[in-house]
């Protein structure tokens, strides 16, 4: 009789328990849920109070802008092949760019990687050094290394390609570690007890079996560094994007020019998406091979 009470008990305190827990992570969502919308509405006032003119008075006039560059486009619409081929070598420029940047910042994402995981790192104690070096990289945008590298170099491809190297270095550094954890430490062990070095030992036992997920990511990194690419050369960084400004800052006139960029960045993206989702698929998860009879 005692036993049973006890259990009744217990049960009744557990489920009081889950109650309690359940009202307070409610709390903490709703509290949490008031300040991020008070930061956005405080936000929007703070940037439409020091914008020239009030978002709610300009917001009818948002597409006036597009609707200009298509009318202008669709006139000389005739001409458009001919800017096709115009700025294809700037696209090409800025595809290197991003692929240039994309495989050096594998390559020290990789190495940041290995030195920041447990298990892994041939100098524990400055495990804690890599993963801040890799939280410094990622947290300045890649715009803001870009304008010190212009002003240090001048314009041109090579101060995008080390902005955008040196960012991806981060980003990457901390998914490749994170994969890192779920490596199984068991071959580096094995190496270890042979002889093999530090290089041996990684090479032989750890990226065999992160191999793929870490292409996966690069590849994910490639996209996102197309448009960076394409972004800096806003700030006068070569490639497409310096052509686009261009053609934008022009005006009328070359709105057509600035039409060909977007289609071209356009078809580049998607064409880019999904040939690297394609190859995702298959280093992650393999070819089926379907069994005919």
């Amino acid at each position: 009789m005692t036993d049973l009470s006890a259990g009744s008990q217990s049960v009744a305190q557990i489920r009081d328990n889950y109650t309690a827990l359940t009202q307070r992570k409610r709390v903490y969502g709703g509290i949490l849920l008031i300040l991020f919308v008070s930061l956005m509405v405080a936000g929007f006032r703070t940037a439409d109070a020091r914008n020239a003119g009030s978002f709610v008075d300009g917001w009818h006039r948002v597409l006036d802008y597009p609707k200009e560059v298509l009318s202008e486009a669709w006139e000389k619409v005739a001409e458009l092949p001919a800017h096709l081929v115009t700025f294809f070598p700037a696209l090409i420029e800025t595809l290197n760019i991003a692929a240039a940047s994309t495989l050096i910042g594998t390559v020290a994402g990789t190495f940041l990687s290995l030195l920041a995981t447990r298990g892994m790192a041939p100098w524990p104690v400055m495990i804690p050094l890599f993963r801040r070096i890799s939280d410094i990289c990622r947290a300045i945008p890649e715009i803001v290394i870009a304008l010190v590298l212009i002003f240090i170099l001048g314009g041109g491809p090579v101060p995008a390609m080390i902005a955008i190297a040196i960012h991806t270095a981060g980003a990457l550094g901390k998914l490749f570690s994170e994969v890192n954890e779920n490596a199984s430490l068991k071959p580096v062990e094995g190496l270890e007890s042979v002889g093999a070095t530090w290089g041996q030992k990684m090479y032989l036992g750890v990226i065999p079996q992160v191999g793929p997920n870490y292409v996966s990511y690069a590849l994910l990194r490639f996209e996102i560094n197309i448009r960076a690419s394409a972004i800096l050369g806003f700030v006068g960084a070569g490639g497409i994007g310096y052509e686009l400004r261009n053609a934008m800052s022009w005006g009328q006139g070359r709105y057509d020019e600035a039409a060909a960029i977007f289609i071209l960045l356009f078809l580049t993206i998607v064409i880019v998406d999904q040939l690297s989702g394609i190859l995702r698929d298959r280093l992650t998860h393999g070819t089926e091979k379907v069994a005919t009879a």
